[in-house]
């Protein structure tokens, strides 16, 4: 097993990665179009972005997704992420809690939250391959009482351990044991990829294993297996990670299948998502939340006003495709007609 000690150097290196990462560029939803509407019939200021979401109401359909880092930068990080989720009243979904429930550092991952955000629902985070390393129940609750959680997260991260050095190979066994959480909890579970995707194929073993929701978390967001590239010494450790650009299944089209495959699981949509466009196009194909990590990480390092900020430029560009679509509810912008962006010649 890893050191504590080595896990908290490793996710402060995480972080560091995982903001230069975030430079923008091309995304799988840039492949999509959603129809404009020339006579939408509808006032702006009446285009309602609320939500539900697993017996939660929400005045915006946003999550502030799972991320992590050292015990310095993460304790600032996670309050600046309270302070702006309970202003927003949207969910925060921690980072991995494995460092703290093993003595080595909080990073910010404590009582404290939920005296930062008494109001809104936090939602805890563990490793599903902790789940086949002596991981269960007790120590889940754990981690959901460590924050006083209302549901707990359990990433899927294969990927990411196979590349890593002394990552967690051995996944046998993950599902029952996400099964058994289920019954055994007493909150819900959500589980999430981390910039990968989810299938249809998984999506509806997990479902029938009774996860309350699915994070698709597909690729376009931030890619672990780069972060591991830069952070591996060994030239052939490197070169086994470097092949793993451009691996996933893009978030469009996870969010589509997994949608398709269980029409009445809640769903989040994450990986990739820059804009309220963006996030426009994840609700249309599928996601009841829309979350974000990565593209929130460098306004989290400066302050909650800055998250706060960041968050209401996203309503506003969300608002706006509700009206360019004549959607005035989420559930108008569901049923709006996406096109692929290229017109096959045949069409013309």
């Amino acid at each position: 097993m890893t050191e504590p000690s080595a896990i908290v150097r490793r996710k402060d290196e995480h972080l560091d990665i995982a903001l230069r990462q975030q430079a923008g560029g091309p995304s799988a939803f840039d492949e999509l179009v959603l129809e404009h509407c020339a006579l939408p019939e509808l006032n702006l200021d009446e285009v309602d972005l609320s939500t539900g979401f697993l017996g939660w109401d929400f005045k915006l359909p946003f999550l502030i997704s799972s991320m992590t880092g050292g015990p310095e930068r993460g304790a600032a990080i996670n309050a600046n992420l309270a302070a702006a989720a309970e202003q927003l009243r949207i969910p925060l979904a921690v980072g991995s809690q494995r460092v703290a429930l093993e003595g080595a550092a909080q990073a910010g991952i404590d009582a404290r939250l939920r005296e930062i955000a008494p109001s809104v629902p936090i939602w805890s985070n563990l490793g599903a391959a902790q789940l086949v390393q002596g991981y269960g129940a007790d120590e889940a609750r754990r981690a959901v009482e460590m924050i006083g959680a209302d549901a707990l997260i359990i990433h899927l991260n294969p990927l990411q351990e196979a590349v890593q050095p002394a990552g967690d190979r051995d996944w046998r066994g993950v599902l029952p044991a996400i099964e058994r959480l289920t019954r055994d909890l007493g909150r819900p579970v959500i589980v999430k990829e981390v910039g990968y995707g989810v299938s249809a194929a998984v999506a509806r073993r997990l479902h029938d294993a009774g996860v309350a929701a699915i994070d698709v978390a597909g690729a376009g967001g931030t890619a672990w297996a780069a972060i591991e590239a830069e952070r591996i010494a060994d030239r052939a450790d490197r070169q086994v990670a470097d092949a793993f650009q451009g691996w996933g299944i893009p978030t469009p089209r996870a969010l589509a299948e997994v949608r398709a495959a269980c029409p009445d699981l809640p769903l989040i949509g994450s990986g990739g998502v820059r804009d309220g466009v963006d996030a426009a196009k994840a609700i249309r194909l599928g996601a009841d939340l829309v979350g974000q990590a990565g593209g929130v990480l460098a306004a989290a390092l400066v302050s909650a006003d800055a998250v706060v900020q960041h968050f209401d430029i996203m309503a506003r560009q969300l608002a706006v495709a509700c009206f360019s679509t004549g959607a005035r509810h989420l559930a108008d912008l569901k049923a709006v007609r996406i096109l692929p962006r290229a017109l096959p010649l045949h069409d013309v």
